[in-house]
């Protein structure tokens, strides 16, 4: 399948190139004393991806530790709800151990971790379940493991700290700028630069310098690899359309990975927040430009100075002020549809999920759930899989004392 030029039979091989670049998103821009980390875990990633020792020791990780494959369940009563006669499904990344698909990145940075030597791992959280996942990795590995987590987002997602500091990490508040997210990833980079000859830096998503992007890709590919296999086997055919919710975006790429080279509709949700308006909202691809954060080219939210905009979500894990590069890629390639969900719809699908299907969402991907419900009322037949990255647990007093019970 070729689109807009690109080859999508030979995609996964050839994005992105060897300098970490989706045409003119990515690469590497870092600091001088940093080159020489990221070249040592590119050069181990590269071999080890490779090695059958790697990959079958991650996939006995997989099946006897993260109870993978996660499962599709059909949405029947939600989908009767709607009317049209669309079926809505969605792929179980709650029902993954610790509760979201973070651990399938965290799970082989630690593996590579381990086979590279290093003692400790570093990240940042937002939401917190990067941060669990990473500290159930190290717990699992037996290694160190440092989390950099803002203090607003530490009081948004106190069950999450808790978790965190229960499985051994020593989690760190950062209380600089808005204290969420993007001061989060500031300062574990920080961390990295300093402690780099002991330590590994986990990013929590598709973003960063090359390898980060690539490398995270990979391992969230899982979901998109079962969830074609899973559809099909339970309908006979490819779903009309796949929804993610995007943020950094590493679970919308593992979904999106799976499909990107079939016939079917693929849609990646931002978060509208409470608006339009700059500060409003992190909804980088809709309203953003080019620029370069945090080691890589990408598109951004600005503000008046060209530096990184204030962000907001209600959502911890959405929150931050631009994507992952492949995702800008493929948003100027015209492949992947992004649009925007806001804070009102996603408690409306946070809520309906729950009481007509049983299943309490993360707020993150209550966004995905909602556009797939918007997006079911458009179409006249048909089926929509929707990636439920994470479950709710982390929200529901947030919600509760934010939104009440509706």
């Amino acid at each position: 399948m070729q689109y807009n030029g690109v080859n999508f039979d030979t995609y996964l091989k050839n994005y992105p190139d060897r300098n970490g670049y989706f045409g003119k998103y990515g690469g590497a821009y870092i600091a001088d004393e940093l080159k020489a980390a990221m070249k040592e875990i590119t050069e181990a990633y590269y071999t080890i991806c490779k090695s059958a020792k790697f990959i079958s020791e991650l996939r006995a990780i997989r099946r006897d530790f993260q109870g993978r494959p996660t499962p599709i369940s059909h949405l029947e009563r939600l989908s009767n709800s709607i009317g049209t006669g669309v079926q809505l499904y969605v792929k179980r990344e709650d029902l993954n151990h610790s509760g979201a698909h973070k651990l399938n990145h965290c799970m082989g940075e630690a593996l590579l971790a381990k086979y590279m030597g290093k003692k400790k791992v570093i990240a940042e959280t937002g939401a917190g379940q990067h941060g669990v996942a990473l500290a159930t990795a190290a717990a699992y590995f037996g290694l160190e493991c440092d989390i950099y987590m803002g203090s607003v987002d530490i009081k948004k997602q106190a069950p999450n700290v808790a978790r965190m500091k229960i499985l051994g990490a020593n989690v760190i508040e950062v209380t600089e700028g808005l204290q969420t997210l993007k001061e989060a990833v500031d300062a574990a980079f920080a961390a990295y630069a300093r402690e780099y000859k002991d330590a590994i830096y986990c990013i929590g998503s598709v973003l960063g310098p090359h390898p980060f992007p690539m490398m995270v890709r990979d391992f969230q590919s899982v979901i998109g690899i079962e969830a074609r296999e899973q559809f099909l086997s339970m309908t006979g055919e490819l779903p009309d359309a796949v929804v993610a919710c995007v943020g950094g975006g590493s679970n919308a790429m593992g979904l999106f990975s799976g499909f990107l080279n079939d016939p079917v509709e693929i849609y990646g949700i931002e978060p509208l927040g409470k608006g339009p308006a700059l500060g409003d909202h992190a909804a980088s691809l809709k309203y953003g430009e080019e620029g370069i954060m945090h080691g890589f080219n990408s598109i951004m939210l600005k503000d008046e100075n060209g530096d990184p905009a204030p962000v907001y979500s209600v959502a911890s894990g959405l929150d931050y002020p631009s994507s992952g590069p492949e995702h800008a890629f493929l948003h100027d390639l015209g492949r992947v549809k992004y649009d925007v969900i806001d804070d009102e719809e996603t408690i409306d699908a946070f809520f309906a999920l729950s009481r007509l299907e049983g299943i309490i969402p993360a707020i993150e991907s209550a966004h995905a759930v909602a556009y797939g419900i918007k997006l079911a009322k458009t179409m006249g037949k048909g089926s929509v899989l929707i990636n439920l990255s994470g479950r709710g647990d982390k929200d529901m007093d947030y919600v509760i004392e934010k939104y009440g019970i509706r």
